[in-house]
């Protein structure tokens, strides 16, 4: 008998085990596995960036928003003025949507400090951008806390803001949402109309216009004139879309709706509604392959990187729309069918790549180690069937289309060839590493491949839940061996695509790295970590 297996100094943990005389520093995991606590910064910006509204493979919706609740208090408690910085990051086009940053407002403006609420009510107009967002801001405040002093200042001077004829195009295109009616917040906020133009908008919400105008009052209120004509000429859409410049929304409520109609609406179609609306524009004929014009007009808007940012339109919105459209109307809420056109997919295409941010090729060797465990097989946009792994492999792939030299391999209980390079579509990607989702998680499979194999990469980017449970040793003991064996200057980057409050970088490591997913500018700061520029 012999006890050397107990006296010898031990180099491996099992990942179901905390690492001995590191136990303050790690929680448990969902799935059973220890891992270093993230803390509440770190989940903070997952939970804005990421959401809590949808139900993971660990976790109900429920328990997840009970979770970013906790975390989003005791921030505010610690640092309000990070918090609200926080927030303003995800809602500037960095959030899959705008939801968690309004919830987290919310939360600011119930702080005890009185900076709180001071700084909700100096990033309020930057978060509550639209009507809709006016209206789900209202909804929360409803049930989370009550209309106070500071709640009503501010959606006074929403509802009163100079600029009238932007609040008239955001209470006419949304006229009711959450259960709220322009009406019940003109009511609610007491608002008195500043100059003329408020007035006659005002009175408009409150009583309609019974007899229309013989002109239109104002530049501010032309919109509202052309749809209260058109309430009244139905059969003249044509002319209310052209020279009233009305949207969709407007004009489909009260006009009578064709082609040529679409078409109008279409001319001037901001990038959102495009991308909403591409299926139905197809299946109407606006979009077909012989109209070149508007094919062109499709690839203008969105193959422009200006547009893109302008519109605030993130990455998971143009991988909806374009899986979306590629199924013909067999995905999402749509009861429509169409015969997608070829080139508005390829546009589709070059839309996700351009709506991340990258730049030239660093010239660095990048490992790109993407999760293809069960769990990273449930959907995080249930609507089109997005999931998880799907999701990563397309933010791997657009970093690694970026550069020169990478390889992308999947990662659970062993480490895959996926069969997917630069030359793959994201759709052809997707559909390699969505048919590739098997058994647990142990993302030190991907070190041993290559300690291996003797692949020497200057960048490791694993993409994952980060619920490595799997494994006889950590992450973190396989990277130092690693280090040790092939390149003692690797970097790691861990990307996490669920909001929880768990990470695999050792605090410690100063050469590794904790990035919240679904950023698109996760790419370009992959490269400035690979070029020491981070």
């Amino acid at each position: 008998m012999n006890y050397k297996f107990f006296t010898q100094k031990k180099t491996a943990t099992p990942q179901t085990q905390p690492i001995p005389g590191r136990e303050s520093e790690m929680i448990k995991g969902r799935s059973g596995g220890w891992m270093f606590d993230a803390g509440i910064w770190k989940m903070l910006r997952r939970c804005l960036l990421i959401g809590t509204a949808q139900s993971t493979y660990y976790a109900g919706k429920q328990e997840l928003t009970e979770d970013f609740v906790a975390v989003v208090q005791n921030a505010i408690a610690e640092n309000p003025n990070k918090v609200a910085e926080e927030i303003l990051y995800a809602s500037n086009g960095r959030a899959i949507n705008n939801s968690a940053p309004i919830l987290a407002l919310v939360l600011l403006s119930m702080g005890e400090a009185p900076q709180a609420k001071k700084v909700f009510q100096d990033i309020f107009p930057q978060v509550i951008r639209t009507g809709s967002h006016f209206y789900e801001w209202l909804s929360y405040t409803k049930s989370m806390r009550g209309f106070g002093k500071v709640i009503r200042e501010v959606g006074k001077t929403w509802l009163s803001r100079d600029d009238v004829k932007g609040l008239a195009y955001q209470l006419l295109k949304y006229q009711q949402r959450q259960g709220f009616s322009n009406r019940d917040a003109l009511r609610l906020f007491h608002v008195k109309p500043p100059t003329e133009d408020h007035r006659q908008l005002f009175e408009w919400v409150v009583k309609g216009w019974e007899k229309l105008p013989t002109e239109i009052p104002s530049e501010a209120l032309a919109q509202i004139w052309w749809y209260e004509w058109l309430k009244r000429n139905p059969n003249q859409t044509h002319e209310a879309i052209a020279k009233g410049h009305l949207t969709h929304e407007m004009a489909a409520p009260v006009g009578k709706m064709d082609q040529q109609a679409w078409q109008l609406l279409f001319n001037e179609m901001p990038i959102g509604a495009m991308l909403r609306n591409l299926g139905s524009l197809t299946e109407l004929g606006v979009l077909q392959v012989g109209n070149k014009a508007n094919v062109n007009r499709v690839q203008g808007v969105l193959n422009s990187k200006e547009h893109l940012r302008k519109g605030r339109i993130h990455p998971i919105d143009v991988l909806k729309a374009l899986k979306t459209y590629q199924s013909g109307g067999k995905l999402g809420r749509s009861q429509k069918t169409w015969t997608p056109v070829p080139r508005i997919v390829d546009i589709l295409e070059t839309a996700v790549e351009l709506s991340f941010d990258v730049v030239e090729p660093t010239g660095n060797v990048f490992m790109h180690a993407v999760d293809v465990s069960s769990s990273m097989s449930y959907g995080i946009v249930d609507s089109v069937g997005l999931s998880c792994c799907e999701i990563a492999t397309v933010m791997a792939l657009v970093t690694a289309k970026a550069e020169t030299n990478y390889m992308i391999r999947g990662f659970a209980t062993e480490f895959r060839d996926l069969q997917i390079t630069a030359k793959d579509s994201f759709s052809s990607a997707v559909a390699k590493a969505s048919n590739q989702n098997f058994g647990g998680t142990d993302a030190t499979v991907a070190y041993e491949w290559m300690i291996k194999n003797k692949f020497k990469a200057d960048v490791v980017c694993f993409w994952t839940d980060s619920e490595s449970w799997a494994g006889y040793k950590y992450p973190t003991q396989a990277l130092a061996e690693y280090r040790k064996k092939v390149n003692r200057n690797v970097k790691a980057v861990y990307i996490t695509l669920a909001p929880y409050r768990i990470t695999l970088v050792d605090p410690n490591d100063p050469l590794s790295w904790d990035l919240g997913g679904f950023d698109p500018g996760v790419p370009r700061l992959i490269q400035m970590i690979a070029t020491g520029e981070l």
